[in-house]
């Protein structure tokens, strides 16, 4: 597997990427899996790909603290990012892992082997709900997918030392929750890991095998994707009612 760990300036610039890196597999007639490993140098919302941000975001709250508002092409409900939560993106392929095809089945594939390679770094680390990773009943990790013909990208947040505050500042009560849950607040529902960024890097490559180094990543399908969608208000305010 190839192992890309890249932070590019921007939002929708990092967010344009994992969607390039899904794209390029697709492109070529033959498996190509990655895992890229990032990490924000300032705060942002990404919106999933069906949210509407009048619901799931408090839009005002997050122009006055000039925190980007920016949609993802995969489903699932708001997060925030930012210092403080690394981000990781698999694309994996479905030549060699056909089991994959099957969405509870991607979801339980890559959330046991992060459970797995963390759990003993912290443990009680466990799968919850349909995408989550939790320590006890606090969520550490929200994760979302998005299925192409030959490979599928999926990714998500790890949260270690973020400002939690910040995630009820910015988001409204989710309009979909997970049982677990029971109605609590972003403060009381999430928490960190407690691990440095370095270990969970080194635990993730070391579980995925990410041992190929990538040099070449997409450029200009990254840049080509954030002028034509990541950066355009039709693409991240869409759907905002």
């Amino acid at each position: 597997m190839r192992h890309l760990d890249l932070t590019l300036p921007t939002a929708a610039e990092n967010l344009a990427l994992d969607e390039a890196l899904l794209e390029e597999a697709e492109a070529v007639a033959r498996p190509l899996e990655t895992l890229r490993l990032w990490e924000p140098d300032r705060a942002f919302v990404v919106i999933g790909r069906s949210s509407k941000v009048g619901i799931e975001v408090r839009e005002q709250a997050c122009r006055e603290m000039q925190i980007p508002i920016v949609r993802r092409v995969s489903g699932g409900a708001a997060v925030v990012a930012g210092p403080g939560c690394l981000m990781y993106a698999l694309v994996l392929s479905y030549e060699l892992r056909p089991a994959l095809r099957a969405v509870a089945e991607a979801h339980q594939f890559v959330l046991n082997t992060v459970a797995a390679a963390l759990e003993p770094l912290a443990p009680g680390l466990r799968c919850r709900g349909t995408s989550d990773l939790c320590l006890g009943q606090r969520k550490v990790s929200g994760n979302s997918m998005r299925a192409k013909r030959t490979h599928l990208l999926y990714h998500g947040t790890l949260l270690y030392d973020f400002p939690l505050d910040l995630v009820g500042r910015c988001l409204a009560m989710p309009p979909r929750q997970p049982a677990y849950r029971n109605a609590r607040t972003h403060e009381e529902f999430v928490a960190n890991l407690p691990l440095e960024a370095g270990t969970i890097r080194r635990a993730l490559t070391r579980a995925w095998g990410g041992n190929e180094p990538c040099p070449d990543w997409p450029r200009e399908m990254t840049a080509r994707l954030v002028a034509e969608k990541y950066s355009r208000d039709d693409w991240n305010a869409a759907g905002i009612h």
